[in-house]
């Protein structure tokens, strides 16, 4: 049984507000309309939610962005709903709306699903409401989409790409349609933050205001959000400082956590991942395979596995199992691959309570689509962040009096004579204890919003030509730059996209006798594609080679140069050369490596504050009560090679020829110090909690960073040149050379993180 801890867990411990007004202290029930209130009554509600009492005053002033951040299932979208309600019924029985037609509340979510589960939600609060409310993405039909654009109403729910088609579209009606637009709701604010994505639904946000010449109050709704102060930037560029935030005091639930440790034997390592050719599963997944057979049969659960192939992996062993006992499969896969009909089966079966169901799934589950209340969450290897952890987590526990539960699957190598340093110090596992204890402490990551987004900025830049016909260059800067979502993005910058976009070779743009900007004959084909409404594109795949035999394809969206290590089919593998334009990696054997960041999985990469509490427990001697025996007994095996390699009192250890360099900083950081090697004409490959210097004494790299922290600090394009992987997001095949460059630096590159990282090195190298 895993082990009871009992901790509140607010979205975020740092921005919690004191002295937060109880829901017996307001008086918002009273200021709803009475519609509103008898809806409130019928449902059985005994009080209001804290973050509904709260939200009451800012929404119905109706001139005011707000935050809304609460826990998962604490009434985030009441909290918006049922004062925007009142605000459009106050506004029916003043007649008001009878003097301009249109939307007049624009929800936008990151999901088609979600936006089906709320359609459901907000329906049945609107239907006795006289309030109609639209669905409008790619699965609704046609002919409903033009009943809107006939008779414009109500409340539109919509994904950022339909809002794009919409504008493009449509943008003669936009005025009409969006005229008496009053609130904009933002689900799942967090989703957005720092993704080009985000930067495309800030400039359609932008567009409409624009187009409606005044600003439209914006609600950010989330459960997950860390510096408070970016979240409100993002929700209103340039303006953050005006934004109300609420963070809701609810959330206290008990939780009960396991870590579960796994060995896996180095004798099983060459079959373990050869399931595929009908073979068995190594020892360790079969166990982990057994337990969750054993702990979640008969009960509704989420398994979340961090990438597609566990999750397939890992759903026919379970199905196997089932078959095996004779009992009924409860055991299905979810993650992005499948087809929308196999995915909302396994919705609706969550949704069901006539028959358990267990879901392994990748992060498809992890947003807010209502499944009702799970019985656990498991958790296989360490977890990609702990704002994603926090979100699986608010899945659990969700009934009255119901704890959450987290088991979570940890595996390790076994030790053997050619054992890495890195493995021996069982840094999943540790990476797992300090992601517990950070979750714990209500921490999670701050968002990532030093991207530069070139590649949006190219879309938007050709949606708002389509949108008006054409633009002249003054107004599209001011519209998507100067006092637009893009403002990181100077007029030289600008200048220069518009000269390489607009040349004979790329014929993206064109430029009329009278100055405005035209779309060119290839950037009509852009526009006019189906899948110009997305931002984002699947991350370039490149075909990984060993000795002229193709291993696989690997998506990559993260800095991947020579010298790079990597673990792929089981086996660790050193990148010795990149053809980019081929598209093909060409490997051989290591000792070293780590597992690549599968594009679209999820991650994010590992933050500064993670690696510096995992440098914490390996320092101490507390034992979590919720390690098993086998995650205790890793986990001093770790802490005795972290003393045993001196880690303690120096951030250098020589392993064979190589140096392992230990700067205890995030994975942005660990890339931009293998970027700085690279340029000063030596080989480093970040591996994990490591950076690797092949063929070099400590003395030697000691030596180099010593004269990287006595000199200036490099310009970040100099390191971006170097890399050849820069070229990830969908629009950035059409960036010169000099403007990936600079798009790259600005979203990879932490060139004053890695200078403090050196700084730390050498000073405890100094003092060993």
């Amino acid at each position: 049984m895993p082990q009871t801890v009992t901790k509140t867990l607010p979205p975020s411990a740092s921005d919690t507000p004191q002295g937060a007004p109880q829901p017996a202290a307001s008086r918002a029930f009273e200021r709803m309309h009475p519609r509103i209130q008898r809806w409130v009554w019928q449902q059985g509600w005994e009080e209001l939610r804290d973050a509904q009492e709260r939200a009451s005053t800012p929404i119905l002033a109706g001139n005011r962005d707000l935050i809304i951040s609460a826990a998962t299932a604490s009434g985030k979208t009441e909290a918006a709903f049922l004062s925007i309600c009142s605000a459009l019924l106050f506004a029916q029985d003043g007649k008001l709306q009878a003097d301009s037609a249109g939307i007049q509340v624009l929800y936008v979510s990151p999901l088609k699903a979600l936006i089906n589960d709320q359609y459901g939600r907000l329906d049945q609060l609107c239907e006795e409401l006289d309030l109609p409310v639209h669905r409008w993405h790619g699965d609704v039909a046609a002919s409903r989409k033009t009943a809107v654009i006939r008779k414009p109403d109500g409340i539109l729910l919509i994904t950022p790409e339909s809002l794009e088609a919409l504008l493009i579209n449509h943008g003669p009606q936009a005025g009409v349609l969006f005229a008496a637009l009053k609130y904009m709701v933002i689900d799942e604010l967090h989703a957005f933050i720092g993704s080009e994505r985000g930067a495309q639904l800030q400039s359609l946000l932008h567009r409409v205001d624009l187009v409606l010449r005044r600003k439209t109050p914006r609600i950010g709704l989330s459960a997950t959000l860390g510096d408070m102060s970016i979240a409100a930037e993002f929700l209103r560029p340039g303006a953050g400082d005006g934004v109300e935030i609420i963070v809701s005091a609810d959330g206290s639930q008990e939780l009960k956590i396991q870590i579960r440790g796994y060995e896996e034997h180095a004798v099983d390592h060459e079959d373990a991942r050869e399931a595929e050719d009908g073979e068995e599963p190594s020892q360790e997944i079969a166990s982990i395979t057994a337990d969750l057979y054993r702990v979640m049969r008969g009960k509704d659960n989420l398994v979340f596995a961090n990438s597609r192939r566990l999750v397939e992996q890992y759903t026919d062993l379970l199905t196997r199992r089932c078959e095996a006992d004779r009992v009924p499969n409860e055991f299905v896969p979810h993650h992005g691959s499948l087809s929308k009909e196999l995915r909302e089966n396994t919705e609706a079966r969550l949704k069901a309570r006539d028959t358990p169901v267990t879901a392994i799934c990748t992060s498809t589950l992890e947003l807010g689509i209502d499944i009702g209340s799970v019985e656990s969450i498991a958790q296989i290897d360490a977890p990609r962040t702990v704002a994603s952890l926090r979100q699986r987590l608010g899945r659990s526990g969700r009934r009255a009096g119901q704890p959450a539960i987290l088991r979570m699957y940890v595996t390790e190598r076994e030790i053997t004579p050619n054992t890495s340093p890195e493995d021996a110090l069982r840094a999943d596992l540790v990476q797992s204890v300090a992601m517990i204890e950070l979750l714990l402490d209500g921490w999670n990551e701050t968002p990532d919003a030093a991207g530069l987004h070139l590649s949006t900025l190219i879309q938007q830049l050709l949606s708002l030509i389509a949108q008006h016909g054409g633009v002249s260059p003054a107004d599209a800067y001011q519209a998507l730059c100067g006092h637009g979502p893009f403002a990181r993005v100077d007029s030289a910058t600008f200048g220069r996209l518009l000269r390489a976009l607009g040349s004979p070779e790329m014929d993206i743009i064109s430029q009329a006798g009278d100055g405005l900007l035209l779309l060119g004959l290839k950037g009509e084909r852009l526009v006019n594609h189906y899948s110009f409404y997305a931002a984002f594109a699947t991350p370039q795949e490149y075909r990984l080679v060993a000795s002229g035999q193709t291993l696989g394809m690997l998506p990559v969206d993260y800095p991947l140069m020579t010298g790079s290590l990597l673990i792929f089919a089981g086996k660790r593998w050193k990148v010795i050369d990149i053809d980019e334009q081929a598209k093909v990696i060409e490997l051989t054997r290591s000792r070293g490596g780590r597992p690549p960041m599968f594009g679209g999985d999820g991650d994010r990469g590992v933050a500064d504050v993670v690696r510096q509490r995992m440098l914490e427990v390996y320092a101490g001697d507390e034992a979590p009560a919720y390690l098993d025996s086998t995650a205790l007994r890793l986990l001093e095996e770790g802490r005795g090679y972290f003393r045993r390699f001196g880690l303690a009192d120096c951030r250098m250890l020589l392993s064979g020829a190589d140096t392992l360099v230990f700067p205890w900083v995030g994975d942005r950081v660990m890339s931009t110090l293998a970027c700085m090697f690279t340029a000063m004409g030596h080989e480093a490959a970040h591996d994990g909690i490591a950076l690797t210097v092949p063929d070099a004494q400590p003395s030697e790299v000691l030596a180099l960073l010593q004269q990287v922290v006595a000199g200036p600090e490099i310009d970040p394009l100099t390191l971006a040149a170097g890399v050849p992987t820069k070229a990830s997001e969908k629009y950035d095949w059409l960036l010169p050379d000099e403007l990936l460059d600079l798009g790259f630096a600005a979203r990879a590159i932490d060139v004053p993180g890695a200078y403090r990282a050196s700084r730390d090195v050498v000073s405890m190298s100094r003092d060993h």
